[in-house]
């Protein structure tokens, strides 16, 4: 039965013109709503000041969209409208942050609903809305002397303008390396038909892009180490624009938080974070690293061994060191050879057609809603539109909101997977809903002329993963967009998804997830064992590159001085991750994370990940496809989105407080000595 939404779905049919114009209407509005709250008496604040938060959702519902076409549009002349478009919001936003009396409303509305008993009255969502709002005007310095203001807003705004050309580079980024057939030796044949071929001279040459589909495949299996290196190389410096970019960027933090009377930019992040202070983010990496290290130096005994092996059976020089360019490439015959596992053969199983309809069906299930698909304007021919029910809706109060996928590489279109929760879900002045959107962007193998679009065993992990933050995006149901769905503290986003990831190696799952593309037979049980032993092999050196990341970005954002970022990446890199490099490449470049929101946060990811190690064990691992639980789920975690602290829908679901045993037993199948958060 197709029932009709009550909200109808955006159109995307935007001209350049129109881009600009609604995007200055849209400021516009929400100007005259700020001066109208600035001009009132200290006496005639009160709630209303809600008001603000109505229209910054307002301006978010109609913005979002316009500012999200840069990640996918197929004309450059939108995209450039759509980067000119957030440039103008950042800096609307950056000018907001810092207006005196919208701010000194706020704190007038504050002191009258305490004074008149109000305050007591309110749900505790509003309540949390006005804290928030005050905590955002003294973290913006509103409480500074005008002068400094007034630095501050212009740092700001500068700033802002920084990470917004840091990430364009990102998105217009369109280097090839060319290697001959002989070079790619051992990169599977369905990946090198689908590189752009052409001649040079008396060669052929095939020209290969930084893209996730094309490089990747050649740090896995490429046989000659020089083609790895120069690959290698190649990827880690095809952003060396970026590099005074971050240089900049890190200025501006520091002078910023000096100016709002904080030691460090990392200090400044850290305050609104589960984690409070940069000095418990350098502190939980420290520990991790120092019970990664003796595992992952272990590791790297056997990966360096079978490397040395491998050089004197092809009569290649051998000089004793394992580079960054070896680890995939090892890492991959390492669990071939010690499982019997071929991750080409794995990924024969696992259809595009085949596995996105299971995954959209297992969340369906768990969660209690259903998919239907509609047909209507998207940005792209390609992408698949649905209208989300609640599984048993008869009318439309069942309907949950909207889902875009968008999930195969084009040019200039955005590189990697990630969601964008382009509408929040809230209450409307008239009691009615205002519904969400979220758009799922991804870059899955294209069928090639002898298979079709297949998937390997990580992309189907990504996938599964993403999908987590749609349906946060989707089910969350908060009063005020504010507090919609993903908006949670930053070190704990990851953690639902990240959660998640655990279907993606459990038997039942790979099994109703998997048909191979051309006898259409799901993995053997066999297969299925090999591959959920696979997870944790390696572990300790995946994590160390995980600690690196982040230790980069903490450092970076708590040292006093500017420095050698090139090199601080390359030093830093060579003493956690245990790798070496060849001649340092500007990586730091290539870091969108720390222009991209996650600044001072990278941590972020394997601090969540405890969280989602405790949720699944706790709650999922005796029946992950039980709705029942899938439903405690819904409710505790993804319903209450930011509308609450993490730690109270953490304490909920669990029945007790959070702790680490479940991440450190997945990760060392024994606990550590500590154990502790």
């Amino acid at each position: 039965m197709s029932l009709t939404p009550p909200q109808p779905p955006p159109t995307w049919d935007h001209s350049a013109g129109d881009i600009a114009r609604l995007t200055q209407e849209l400021i516009a509005k929400d100007r005259a709503v700020q001066d109208k709250i600035g001009a009132l008496a200290p006496k005639d604040c009160n709630f209303n000041s809600a008001a603000l938060a109505e229209a910054e959702t307002l301006l978010d519902a109609g913005t979002e969209p316009l500012a999200f076409y840069q990640n996918v549009s197929p004309s450059k002349e939108l995209r450039d409208a759509s980067n000119e478009a957030e440039s103008l919001v950042r800096d609307f936003g950056v000018e907001s942050s810092m207006r005196i009396d919208v701010y000194q409303a706020k704190v007038a509305a504050e002191s009258n609903l305490k004074n008149s008993g109000e305050w007591e009255m309110l749900s505790s969502e509003q309540k949390r809305l006005v804290d928030k709002m005050i905590l955002d005007g003294t973290r913006a310095g509103l409480a500074l002397p005008e002068k400094e203001r007034n630095e501050l807003t212009n740092l700001k705004k500068e700033l802002s303008q920084v990470c917004l050309e840091f990430s364009k580079n990102f998105n217009e980024e369109n280097g090839v390396i060319s290697f001959t057939e002989e070079e790619l030796k051992g990169v599977p044949k369905d990946v090198v038909s689908g590189y752009t071929k052409r001649t040079e001279g008396s060669q052929e040459l095939y020209d290969v892009t930084y893209k996730t589909p094309d490089i990747f495949p050649i740090f896995k299996f490429a046989e000659n180490p020089e083609t790895r290196r120069r690959a290698q190389e190649g990827h880690e410096s095809r952003l060396e624009i970026n590099v005074p970019l971050l240089s900049k960027a890190l200025d501006l933090r520091r002078r910023i938080a000096k100016l709002l009377g904080y030691d460090t930019w990392a200090d400044y992040i850290t305050e609104v974070k589960m984690i409070k202070t940069a000095k418990s983010a350098g502190d939980f990496l420290t520990d991790l690293e120092e019970k990664l290290r003796p595992v992952g130096i272990k590791e790297r005994e056997i990966l360096l061994a079978m490397k040395k092996k491998e050089h004197e059976e092809k009569g290649l020089p051998f000089d004793g060191n394992f580079y960054i360019w070896d680890y995939r490439y090892y890492d991959r015959k390492y669990i071939e050879s010690s499982l019997d596992l071929d991750d080409m053969l794995v990924k024969e199983y696992f259809p595009v057609s085949v596995v996105v309809p299971t995954i959209l069906n297992i969340y369906q299930n768990l969660l209690g809603v259903r998919f239907e698909e509609i047909k209507g304007s998207t940005w792209h021919p390609e992408v698949q539109q649905f209208a989300v029910w609640e599984k048993d809706a008869t009318d439309e109060s069942g309907f949950v909101g909207y889902c875009y996928l968008d999930l195969f590489p084009r040019a200039a279109k955005y590189s990697h997977a990630a969601v964008w929760p382009l509408l929040s879900g809230h209450d409307l002045p008239n009691g009615k809903r205002s519904y969400p959107l979220a758009s799922m962007v991804a870059n899955l193998a294209k069928p090639t002329p002898e298979k079709p679009a297949l998937m390997r065993h990580d992309d189907v992990v990504t996938f599964f993963h993403e999908m987590g933050h749609v349906f946060h995006g989707l089910l969350s149901k908060t009063k005020f967009a504010r507090f919609h769905g993903t908006s949670v503290a930053r070190d704990f986003v990851e953690a639902p998804s990240q959660m998640l990831e655990n279907w993606c190696w459990e038997p039942k799952v790979l099994e109703q997830m998997s048909s191979h593309y051309e006898t259409k037979k799901p993995l053997s049980p066999e297969l299925i064992e090999k591959i959920i032993k696979s997870r944790y092999v390696n572990v300790g050196l995946f994590y160390l590159r995980q600690v690196f990341f982040a230790k980069f970005d903490i450092k970076v954002h708590t040292d006093k001085e500017d420095a050698d970022y090139t090199n601080l990446w390359n030093n830093l890199r060579e003493q956690i991750s245990l790798v070496k490099a060849g001649k340092p490449c500007p990586g730091q470049g290539t870091f969108g994370h720390i222009t991209g929101g996650y600044d001072a946060g990278y941590y972020g990811y394997t601090y969540s990940l405890v969280f989602a190690a405790d949720m699944y064990a706790t709650v999922f691992k005796a029946d992950p496809l039980d709705p029942a639980r899938g439903k405690q789920y819904r409710d505790k975690i993804l319903c209450p989105g930011g509308s609450r602290e993490e730690l109270d829908s953490l304490e909920d679901f669990l029945g007790r407080p959070p702790n680490s045993e479940a991440f450190l037993k997945e990760l060392f199948g024994t606990l550590p000595i500590s154990a502790s958060l």
